[in-house]
């Protein structure tokens, strides 16, 4: 096949999940459920935070910032799959490829260091409450919703301006619902060597990070809770960052299992159904967790929307 690197030319066929006929509408159907659950359930979270004066808090503006990031998570593979499903095409440009390469990095990445903020917000809370309105202010929670921001989109930058470098042949068959960049750069006729080097840099650098930050605060906040002498004390401390913990438990578990799969045999496969878990079920559970046991979310939730939350 003859190398071509020109944006007119170049176009990649995203294979999807399966490509047997009669399993397309079941999986249209199934993604197009999930989608929509996703999107209404963190806006009605948005919508709550938004419109309560009582939830203006630190955590529940990174809750609300956090539920923004995965409608937008979401969006930027979710609808393209949907859309080549019900036009029965696989193609993406090679322009669109990289546009949704770009902005997956970058709501992926902002995910991971708003549930790192959030530690921290948590760390505050309990390790200092009787700082924690003077410390975790408005300007410093909008700063750090900000840098993170900032650095992934940074990020994805450089990852996009490394795919730019690489050739690829006219038609490119990628094994997965999304241009994936680790799909996208294994596909490249020119060497890839630097591109995969810096991808895996940067994943253990600002992952590794993100973690260590996480794990900081939780082994903190630990040790603070056993100190508390009673059990009506330890619970109302726990509770308070129990959600957190199960969304940050429900991500990083989600993302190991993609990359288990990705090393197993038949990996590419493998993989693509390992990457819903997090691309889609993830932000669709993330309301639901932070609703299940918080009365303030439930309050706010029962007025707009006139309905009882159980």
């Amino acid at each position: 096949m003859e190398a071509d690197n020109d944006t007119g030319i170049s176009e990649f066929l995203l294979l999807g999940l399966s490509e047997e006929p009669e399993l397309q509408p079941i999986i249209f159907g199934l993604f197009l459920c999930l989608y929509l659950i996703t999107v209404l359930g963190n806006l009605l979270i948005i919508l709550a935070v938004s419109s309560d004066s009582h939830l203006h808090t630190p955590m529940y503006f990174f809750l609300a910032t956090l539920s923004f990031a995965d409608i937008c998570f979401t969006s930027t593979t979710v609808p393209k799959m949907l859309w080549n499903i019900q036009t029965q095409s696989q193609v993406i440009t090679y322009a669109g490829c990289l546009t949704q390469i770009h902005f997956f990095i970058i709501f992926g990445a902002w995910d991971d260091f708003l549930l790192t903020v959030m530690a921290y917000d948590r760390f505050v809370a309990i390790c200092h409450p009787l700082h924690y309105t003077v410390i975790m202010n408005p300007r410093l929670c909008g700063l750090l919703v900000l840098v993170s921001w900032v650095i992934s989109v940074l990020n994805s930058l450089l990852h996009s301006l490394m795919v730019l470098r690489l050739s690829f042949h006219t038609k490119v068959e990628i094994p997965h619902f999304f241009c994936e960049l680790n799909q996208v750069v294994g596909q490249a006729c020119s060497d890839n060597f630097l591109n995969v080097m810096v991808m895996y840099f940067v994943i253990v650098l600002l992952g590794g990070a993100s973690l260590a930050g996480i794990l900081y605060s939780y082994s903190k906040i630990v040790s603070s809770i056993r100190r508390i002498s009673s059990a009506q004390g330890k619970y109302k401390a726990f509770s308070t960052c129990a959600s957190h913990l199960s969304v940050v438990s429900l991500f990083y578990c989600t993302i190991l299992g993609v990359y288990l799969s990705s090393a197993a045999p038949q990996s590419s496969h493998s993989s693509a159904v390992a990457s819903v878990m997090y691309m889609v079920v993830t932000p669709m559970l993330n309301p639901f967790i932070y609703t299940l046991r918080n009365r303030d979310i439930k309050r706010a939730l029962k007025r707009i929307t006139g309905v009882p939350v159980i």
